[in-house]
Order: structure tokens, then sequence, then C-alpha cells
């Protein structure tokens, strides 16, 4: 035993079980070969409606996996499962609030009733609420508003949470050779001016991927982050030129990534079957 490293716990003993053949060695499910094979997959992607979440259910597609794309708009989905068929792919479409324990719990039983399995999920749903944590201005002081806050948190931080304990229970209970959970975090999850509950949240995140790489591992489910920095979505797309510039000149790359680019970080966490508990910083060495 390492110095200093504690003795496995009999919990841990007791997942893990005893090989029968030298009582005093312990032994875990092992996973065969170096990479994840993602075709056949079934792989939730919540937030799939557009931008982030489309380019990465596409990404998967491509691939062979069946995408089971989740949002809260039906129109969104429907033209990210047919961008997944024009992959090539297969994606089904689920309306779901990730804020919701209830709809979690429905989204994953009916995403292992209809697509016949599960093997991971995304977890990329998010929204912003931007502002200041105080305002002082005129003599007034101003206060971020405790539903602000809790909006943010609700989706971007409980509904990972949600998420990932529905998809961890459903692939242990169906007894997976291998699975994944990736959080999507973001470059703001070091502290960034006028975020402070989206900053919480994506901290929060990459935060939990290394907790359950630990918790999970015995099951032999895997976990990880992406960090994205400035990637084109609508909401870069629809800045003044000016505005644009100015991001694209802060970034070492000079240029602004595309979703794709997130997509493929997601992908490599999926297939290196040695990867887990680690984020993955995807923002053109932006800082």
């Amino acid at each position: 035993m390492i110095q200093g490293q504690p003795r496995l716990s009999e919990s841990v003993i007791g997942a893990r079980g005893r090989d029968s053949h030298n009582p005093g060695r312990f032994h875990t499910q092992q996973t065969t070969g170096f990479s994840m094979d993602v075709k056949d997959k079934v792989i939730v992607v919540t937030g799939a409606g557009r931008g982030l979440g489309r380019g990465i259910a596409k990404m998967l597609a491509s691939k062979g996996a069946k995408v089971a794309c989740v949002d809260l708009n039906e129109a969104d989905l429907a033209e990210t499962v047919q961008v997944c068929k024009d992959a090539g792919g297969d994606g089904q479409a689920f309306i779901a609030n990730v804020a919701k324990e209830d709809d979690v719990e429905k989204l994953f039983a009916d995403v292992v009733s209809e697509l016949g399995g599960l093997h991971g999920v995304v977890n990329n749903a998010g929204i912003t609420r931007d502002g200041l944590l105080v305002k002082a201005k005129d003599g007034q002081i101003t206060k971020m508003p405790l539903q602000q806050w809790q909006a943010v948190i609700d989706v971007n931080l409980t509904g990972v949470f949600l998420c990932a304990r529905e998809a961890a229970a459903k692939m242990i209970e169906l007894g997976v050779d291998e699975g994944v959970i990736v959080n999507i975090s973001s470059l703001a999850r070091q502290g960034s001016f006028g975020q402070s509950n989206y900053s919480a949240a994506k901290s929060g995140v990459a935060a939990l991927a290394e907790v359950w790489a630990k918790e999970l591992a015995r099951y032999n489910i895997r976990t990880g982050a992406v960090a994205p920095g400035t990637i084109n979505t609508d909401m870069i797309a629809a800045m003044k030129p000016e505005a644009r510039d100015r991001l694209v000149s802060a970034v070492p790359l000079k240029r602004i990534g595309e979703p794709e680019h997130i997509a493929m970080s997601v992908l490599f966490i999926f297939e290196n079957s040695y990867f887990t508990g680690r984020c993955i910083d995807t923002d053109g060495g932006l800082r």
C-alpha cells in the first residue's frame, strides 16, 4: 500500500467482491480494449435543440449512436433529429425540463423503454441570467435577486445532478459493460465577471465529474467534463461585428470555436476508455 493511502472501505470491498480463485484479491468488472465504440450505443444529450447540444448530437449520431435529444422546444428538437438523420445516424426527440425531478425520472425511463438501453448522457442543458452580485449607483445599491441566482443553479447544476443520478442508476440496473457521463462546464468556472450564478454552476459540474469518477468507477461508469471557451453559437452570431472582433482578439488562436470542436472533446471522453474524472478545456488557449 502506498504510504498515506487509505485502506479500501468495506463498502468498496462489498461492491467489488472477492476473487473466487484468490480470496485475498479484489476485482472489478473490466473494460476490454482501449476504446469504447459509440455505434449503436444509446446516449442522452440534454439541451439538444440548438447550439452546442445540436453539434454534440450530430457528432454522436454520425458515429452510429442512438441519440436521445432532449429539450423543451419541440420545433428545435425536430430540426436536431433531422440533423442527426442527415449525418447518417439516429435521433429521437424527448421533451423534458431537467430542473424537474419528475421530468428527469420519466425521461430516462422513456429512453430505456423506447430505445432499448442506456450507455451515456451528455449534460449540456443550461441557461444564463447574468448580473452583478451588488451594484451601487447614485447612492442606490441593487442586489442580485435570489430568483435570478436560483434559476441558473436549478438548470445548470441541479439539472446535471438529476440527469447524472438517473443515468447512473439506469446503467447500473441494466448492467452495462461501460457507461459514460459528460458534463458541459465552461471557461467561466474559473470566475466570470457578472456571472456569479453561472460560474458557480459550471465550477460545480466540473467538480461533480471528479467526484462521480471516484464513486462510479466500481460500476465501470466513467465521467468527464468539457469546458468550452468562446464558441460560435446563436448568441455570438447575433453580436455586433465590433463586439465579436473584441472576443476574437482575446483568443490566442485568433478565432472563435465551433460546436463541432466541443463535440470532438465529448467524443474523446466517450471513446477513450482510460479517461475519467477530468475536465478538457476547449477554448483556443483563452484563460
